[in-house]
């Protein structure tokens, strides 16, 4: 189970640390994401720096469970707003589909840390 825990987080962390580093940046594809989305990027650039800190905190959480555990639940409300969000905005189903897959992720490594 731990090698399971391990790899879910560090997967996790490398897709979370870079998209949450460019919502920071303001990189011009999430300039565009936030623009699509009615968002400010004020705001896409806080909903970054929580991507960087659930990515922190789940390699860190790989050392003490309760904080993957916690940075973990912090990434799936994230991700359940951001499928929320497009789908309230009108998009179709699949581009929400990316926010699904990490929410469960993000569950699947919640549930490892709580059981181990």
């Amino acid at each position: 189970m731990r090698t399971a825990q391990i790899l879910t987080a560090v997967l996790l962390a490398l897709v979370f640390l870079p998209l949450g580093l460019a919502k920071i940046a303001a990189v011009p594809v999430m300039r565009q994401a936030a623009a699509h989305l009615g968002r400010s990027l004020g705001l896409y650039r806080v909903v970054g720096a929580l991507e960087v800190a659930g990515a922190a905190g789940l390699l860190a959480g790989l050392t003490w469970d309760p904080l993957g555990a916690a940075a973990a639940t912090g990434l799936a409300v994230l991700m359940a707003t951001a499928a929320g969000a497009h789908l309230r905005h009108g998009d179709p189903a699949v581009r929400a589909l990316p926010a699904v897959v990490m929410f469960l992720a993000a569950v699947a490594y919640a549930g490892l840390s709580v059981a181990v």
